[in-house]
Order: C-alpha cells, then sequence, then structure tokens
C-alpha cells in the first residue's frame, strides 16, 4: 500500500503529475479565464462541469471569486485599486506573494458583488463548491494518496503550488513587468515567451489585454497558444462554442479613397494599425537616422529610444521622456513622424465627435501626412487606404 494502487514508478510519477497539472492550466485559461470571466466562448455544460469540480478538487478557488478578481483586474488595471499590480506591489511581491494578494481580495465583498456577476449559481455550487471550499484539496489528498501511496504527497504538493507560482505569479507578476509587445496598451502588459504552452497561453499576456475578449489569445503567425489548440479541439466535439476573437484586418488593394469604410476599419483595427505604423513609419525612420548618425554619442542614444518612440507614454518614466525628448529635439524627422503617431491616435481618442467629424479628421492627417515628404510617413497613407471592413472582391 504504501505505493498506491497504482504501483507507478518515478517517471510515471513525474508524467502523471504533469498532466493532472496541465489539466488544472486548462480548466483555469479556458473555463474561468476565458469562458466565465471574459465570455469569450461557452462551453458544454458536461465540460463546464468537470472544470468546476477539477478545480474545485485541486486550487480550492471559487468561480466567483477568481471571475471577480480578474475582471477588476481589467477594470483597475496598474492602479491603487488593481489586486496584483506589479507596477504598484513591486514585481517580488506578486512574483512570490501572488497567492496572498488574490486571497486578500476575496475576502472583499465589494469586489465579489460588483464584478463576480454571471457566474455559476447553481445546486452544486451553493451546496458543495462554494460552503466547502477547503475540503476539495482535502479530498484530492486522499485520492493521490490511494493511488500513488506516500508519493502521492508529493503529487499533491505540486497540484497545490502550481497555479499560485504560475498564474498568480508568474502571469500576474512577470507579465507586467517583463517581455515583449505587440501592441501598445496603456497597461504594461507584456509576452513572457512567444509559445504558450507552460502556462495554457496566458504567457501571451499583451496580446490578452490588447484583445480582452478574445478566446484565442495569440496574434502574430509565429505564436503559440495551446489553450487555443483545445478550444478548437472542443468545438470539434461539440463541447465549446467560439463567440469573439480579435478583428483580423482586411486589404483592399485596389482601395484609394479614405471613407466611412476605412474609417471603421481603421478604429475597429487600432491596435494593428499602430503596430504597423511603428514597423513601417518608426522603425524605418529610426534605422535610416541612425545610419546617417556621425556623432556617436548621438547615435548611442539613438539606440536607447528606439523602443521608446512606439512606447506608451504613460508608461515611461521621467528618464524614459527625457532621452526621447532629446533625440526628437535634434531629428525633425523623427519629430514628424512622432507627433504624426500622437495625432493619429488622437482620432478615435474623440469619442464625442461624431463619424462625419473623425472621416474628416483622418482624411486631414493623410493629406498632410503625405504634405511632409517623408517617404515612410505617404507609403503608410497608402497601405490604410486599403483597409476595409468589407473582403476584397474575388475575381
Amino acid at each position: 500500500m504504501l505505493d498506491g494502487i497504482m504501483n507507478f514508478s518515478l517517471w510515471e510519477l513525474v508524467v502523471t503529475t504533469l498532466i493532472f497539472t496541465h489539466i488544472t492550466i486548462v480548466a483555469v485559461t479556458v473555463f474561468l479565464h476565458r469562458s466565465q470571466a471574459h465570455r469569450a466562448l461557452d462551453l458544454h455544460p458536461l465540460l463546464s462541469h468537470f472544470f468546476r469540480l477539477w478545480l474545485w478538487l485541486t486550487t480550492g478557488m471559487e468561480t466567483k471569486a477568481w471571475v471577480a478578481i480578474h475582471r477588476k483586474h481589467h477594470a483597475r488595471v496598474e492602479t491603487e485599486e488593481d489586486p496584483h499590480s506589479p507596477q504598484i506591489f513591486g514585481i517580488k511581491k506578486v512574483l512570490f506573494e501572488g497567492a496572498e494578494l488574490y486571497r486578500a481580495e476575496s475576502d472583499n465583498q465589494e469586489t465579489l458583488d460588483k464584478y463576480g456577476y454571471g457566474t455559476p449559481d447553481d445546486w452544486l455550487e451553493r451546496n458543495i463548491y462554494t460552503p466547502w471550499l477547503n475540503k476539495g484539496v482535502v479530498v484530492m489528498f486522499i485520492i493521490d494518496l490511494l493511488l500513488f501511496g506516500l508519493a502521492g504527497i508529493s503529487v499533491w504538493a505540486i497540484q497545490m503550488l502550481w497555479i499560485p507560482l504560475f498564474a498568480a505569479g508568474v502571469i500576474n507578476g512577470i507579465g507586467h513587468w517583463w517581455g515583449y509587445r505587440n501592441y501598445e496598451v496603456h497597461d504594461a502588459s507584456a509576452n513572457i515567451v512567444p509559445w504558450g504552452i507552460l502556462i495554457g497561453g496566458e504567457e501571451l499576456h499583451n496580446n490578452h489585454h490588447t484583445f480582452a475578449s478574445s478566446a484565442k489569445l495569440s496574434s502574430k503567425w509565429w505564436e503559440f497558444d495551446i489553450g487555443w489548440m483545445y478550444i478548437r479541439l472542443f468545438e470539434m466535439a461539440k463541447l465549446a462554442r467560439v463567440k469573439k476573437v480579435a478583428p483580423k484586418p482586411l486589404y483592399d488593394p485596389d482601395k484609394s479613397t479614405i471613407d466611412m469604410d476605412t474609417l471603421r476599419a481603421i478604429i475597429t483595427n487600432r491596435f494593428q494599425v499602430m503596430a504597423k505604423y511603428s514597423r513601417v513609419v518608426l522603425a524605418r525612420v529610426h534605422r535610416d537616422e541612425m545610419r546617417n548618425a556621425v556623432d556617436t554619442t548621438y547615435r548611442n542614444l539613438l539606440k536607447k529610444t528606439r523602443r521608446l518612440l512606439s512606447r506608451e507614454e504613460s508608461l515611461m518614466d521621467e528618464s524614459a521622456k527625457q532621452r526621447l525628448a532629446s533625440v526628437l529635439n535634434n531629428s525633425t524627422t523623427l519629430d514628424t513622424v512622432y507627433r504624426y503617431k500622437q495625432q493619429l491616435q488622437d482620432i478615435w481618442k474623440r469619442s464625442a465627435a461624431s463619424n462625419e467629424h473623425l472621416l474628416s479628421a483622418l482624411q486631414e492627417w493623410c493629406k498632410q501626412a503625405e504634405a511632409t515628404g517623408i517617404n515612410a510617413l505617404q507609403d503608410f497613407v497608402k497601405m490604410i487606404q486599403g483597409y476595409s471592413l468589407r473582403p476584397a472582391p474575388a475575381f
């Protein structure tokens, strides 16, 4: 009995533990995160109940509390009210004590009432999962002990540490501290790596904060979201229905006028448009400036400000702002394309303006951008003329 019912070898125990923890990750990303918190997909009741049961056994987390805390994180991101921002609490606090921050916020009834709407409220939730919240992990301990003997204690301990370490610590911590960014949103979210496997796709955190209601977290062709792979498999098995994914820009190469369709397409795909602006305009002009720079001090300063040209201004500290200002003061061309970036962003920030006013503003922006004589800007104007919400006609 010391070896348990299964009598597994060491490697079999390792594989089984990884499978168990991976199921937990899938339950968190597919059920709690994408389905419950963001309503990006619907799950079949059988699959939904399996995930609820598994999470009760392996995490002791309440669906309503997890959803409420995550929604509050999005609503109050990087502010004093954010439950777990490393920009506020510090990276060490969130990385190593993320579970404690979660538990503290789960005791906030105001958070649960305001953000926990729409979560399961059936007989199982009211009579088992919520009132016996901490009993599930005890049941799991007994199951592991019976299946694997004394080694089951280690299996259970790893199961209990998996979510606090990777979800509460790594995603909430590193995911708002370090990594690469496809999109310059107002928060500090970053993609940790382009291969979202270990944490179910949650590694693609900047993509998620850009398109929070998307069931798919990968954005570039070279990014892989294993959570999306499972969702597609569930769809094929009729166990899931995707409701929303991130918008994909449509391009009509024969379209050459800035009309209402162009405006709506650009606003709908504004994050992709600005990412394109960074690559097509800012990066190109910066390369030209680097190529022509003679002074070593100025050249080194240019190197340090390459990323700052596309960086969200609210995320820059005073030192970064001063470096950027110094470069812009020394380069008329860089200063011009940077100002045009700000002006383009300002167009869709005018929430009170009519569509006609926004269209006029976009047309004027394009006219003035072309008049600058800067090739990168002129090429960008030609490119955005082809943006559309309608597919290009087939011939």
